[in-house]
Formats: C-alpha cells, sequence, structure tokens
C-alpha cells in the first residue's frame, strides 16, 4: 500500500469491534432510538480512528521522504492498511444494521455508505499524492548512473546526457506540466472528498442530537404515566 493520532498512545492499537455487538444492543436497548443513537456514536468513534491512521501515515510519510527507511513505511502501510481495513468492515455491520427490519433507518444506512465510498476514494487518492511525491516532478528527479557505460571514471559514458535542444526543453516542460496537474487534481479529490465526509459527520451529529431529544421525551412521558393515578399533593 502507498495510501489515511491521539497523542500519548499507538493510533494502530487494538479497538472494541462495534459491529459484534450491534445485536446484543438491538436485543438489551427497549429504545429504538437509544440503539439506533448508540450504533451512530459507535460511527463516529470508527471516524476518528480513520483520522488517526491518517495522521499517523501522513507523519511516517514525511520522515520517509525526508529520512529514508523504506521498510519501517511499508511497515507502518501495513498497520495502516489493516486498520482502515477494519474500519470499513465496522462500518458495513452498521449499514446492515440499519437496514434490519425492526429498525428500518434506510436513510441512515444511505448515509454510512456515501461514507464508504468517499473514504474509499480518499484513500486512492491518498495513495496517488504519495507516488507522484516520491517520484518528484520529472525536470527534479535525481539522476541514476546505474545503465550508464564506463570502464573507469575517464572514459565514463553518461546516458543521461542528451543535446540541450528545443524539442528537449518543450518536453520537459510539458512532463512537468503533467505532473503538477495529476498532483493537483489528487489533492483537490481529497480536498472534496474530506468535505463531504465532514458534511455527513454533521448530519451524523445531528441526528443523535434529534434521537436523544426523542429519547428524553419519551421517558417524560412514561414517568408521566406512571403516575397518572396517583393524586396531586395540595
Amino acid at each position: 500500500m502507498e495510501p489515511s493520532s491521539a497523542s500519548g498512545g499507538d493510533p494502530m492499537e487494538e479497538h472494541p469491534s462495534p459491529g459484534a455487538t450491534l445485536a446484543e444492543d438491538a436485543m438489551d436497548t427497549d429504545s429504538g432510538a437509544a440503539r439506533v443513537a448508540a450504533v451512530l456514536r459507535r460511527f463516529l468513534a470508527v471516524q476518528q480512528r480513520r483520522a488517526e491512521a491518517y495522521s499517523a501515515l501522513r507523519r511516517g510519510f514525511f520522515d520517509y521522504l525526508a529520512n529514508g527507511g523504506e521498510l519501517a513505511f511499508q511497515q507502518l502501510c501495513g498497520r495502516v492498511t489493516a486498520e482502515f481495513n477494519d474500519c470499513s468492515k465496522q462500518v458495513l455491520e452498521m449499514v446492515a444494521f440499519f437496514s434490519i427490519p425492526e429498525i428500518c433507518r434506510g436513510d441512515l444506512a444511505n448515509l454510512l455508505k456515501d461514507v464508504q465510498a468517499h473514504e474509499k476514494e480518499k484513500l486512492h487518492l491518498t495513495a496517488k499524492i504519495q507516488v507522484l511525491k516520491k517520484a518528484g516532478r520529472p525536470s527534479e528527479r535525481l539522476v541514476n548512473h546505474a545503465d550508464c557505460r564506463s570502464s573507469n571514471m575517464a572514459q565514463h559514458v553518461c546516458v543521461h546526457v542528451k543535446e540541450i535542444t528545443e524539442d528537449a526543453g518543450t518536453e520537459d516542460a510539458e512532463a512537468d506540466a503533467e505532473y503538477d496537474g495529476a498532483l493537483k487534481e489528487a489533492i483537490q479529490g481529497v480536498q472534496e472528498a474530506v468535505t463531504s465526509i465532514n458534511e455527513h459527520m454533521e448530519e451524523v451529529r445531528h441526528e443523535i442530537d434529534a434521537l436523544g431529544a426523542e429519547i428524553a421525551g419519551s421517558n417524560l412521558t412514561d414517568i408521566e404515566e406512571a403516575f397518572a393515578d396517583t393524586p396531586l399533593i395540595k
């Protein structure tokens, strides 16, 4: 993978799986609203894990560019990939939960599906950005003399030396322009994905607030009904 931390801890540490407890919550919680709110809060926690994983990946990539260390970076990519895969699995379990007849919240299932799609695009474009940045602009790439012909330094024949012509200069400029365009497009795509994800996250928070109000209202009604036959104290 070439791709997405909380301070004081390993961002790749083990996290409890929300998906494994969704069925239990459906059985143990009387209120459907409470069940939905609990799963949505777990979704926000999964998104926080994704954000921490991206943060760890970004730091690791910058360190790799500055100091090298291919093996360490690839190991980090492996851990981040596993983290992303687990997050995706849990969100898909939540999508299935919202789709069961007892819950019947297709709107929330679709919302989480949209987040999954944007997260997939974000990861794909993040990987593309890293590949481009590792390669560098064509005109600025380091020359590798491994294929050059030489019996000794005095007779070195560099295959990279070419006649400086107007056509060659045009080719270099076109290659740089193509590189710059690809990098800009990928960065813009990541920004658009992040914006869409954040908008969906805000929808989830509003839904949790609405469910909280519904739960509070239901609890108040239950209390009022329980004391309906109680004489008023005068």
